[in-house]
């Protein structure tokens, strides 16, 4: 469980998810690292309780548009863009990462690929080619977890972002849509060799709701592990742009972690 990503739909609630892991992982005496891999989200770093973002990793190999030559001339010579070497092959350290593309506050580290600022600024591969190089080659010690919030969706597996995980949480509301997202993230785990794949359920407001979902999912072979209910709490929090808390779901995410971290 050293390296963990959590996904789902748009809305699900991936970053409040991420935050409340986060905070009762490193309440159970690890070193956490939250990695901002969203080129869309921008609000995680103020629910992790930080002011400000780190500077983006791809800026540590040029910006956005030195990672698309790379990518570019990787293609030229014959190779795909999954080919493409952007990073020295060692093992990166945490501590080896610079001040600035890493925040640190009470055991929780925080590091940001890159986010989308402008309009026609082109697709956001670069940032997927550096967050699939980036948790490939991040090394962990023994007391040391990291936490991915990916982008919506699923189309970092196919940037091949999920290369450097050993699990991956999806987040499930009670819609279709996000049903239908946990069954591809599934599969597309298991074409890349990721075989620790749990749905987590989120927003529960009954237990009618929550049998409901875990028979959906039981039906596509999906594994629960842990539900977090509707907390009025972490909703004022994401409203306000201030660190989630909610005593409700923090005791949910609890359970969740007594599996998790066994």
């Amino acid at each position: 469980m050293k390296k963990m990503s959590v996904c789902g739909k748009g809305g699900s609630g991936k970053s409040a998810i991420t935050s409340l892991l986060a905070n009762g992982i490193r309440e159970r005496g690890y070193q956490v690292l939250v990695i901002d891999s969203d080129e869309s989200n921008p609000g995680l770093y103020r629910m992790l309780g930080f002011d400000r973002p780190p500077s983006p990793l791809i800026d540590l190999l040029g910006g956005k548009m030195s990672v698309e030559e790379k990518l570019a001339a990787a293609v030229r010579a014959g190779k795909s863009e999954l080919e493409a070497t952007l990073m020295p092959e060692e093992p990166i350290p945490i501590g080896e990462i610079p001040a600035q593309y890493l925040l640190e506050a009470d055991g929780i580290r925080l590091a940001m690929v890159g986010k989308i600022h402008d309009a026609l600024e082109g697709c956001a591969c670069p940032m997927g080619a550096v967050s699939r190089e980036f948790l490939r080659k991040l090394h962990l010690e023994e007391n040391e977890v990291a936490i991915v919030d990916m982008e919506a969706g699923i189309e970092h597996f196919g940037r091949g972002v999920g290369m450097g995980l050993d699990s991956v949480l999806v987040v499930v509301d009670p819609s279709f849509e996000s049903i239908i997202i946990a069954e591809r993230v599934k599969k597309l785990s298991a074409e890349i060799e990721i075989g620790d794949v749990w749905a987590i359920l989120n927003k529960l407001t009954s237990e009618e709701l929550e049998a409901k979902l875990r028979e959906e999912l039981d039906k596509r072979d999906i594994a629960v592990i842990g539900s977090v209910h509707y907390d009025p709490e972490i909703f004022e929090a994401d409203l306000e742009g201030r660190p989630v808390h909610g005593s409700r779901a923090e005791a949910d995410i609890e359970k969740i972690l007594d599996s998790l971290l066994l």
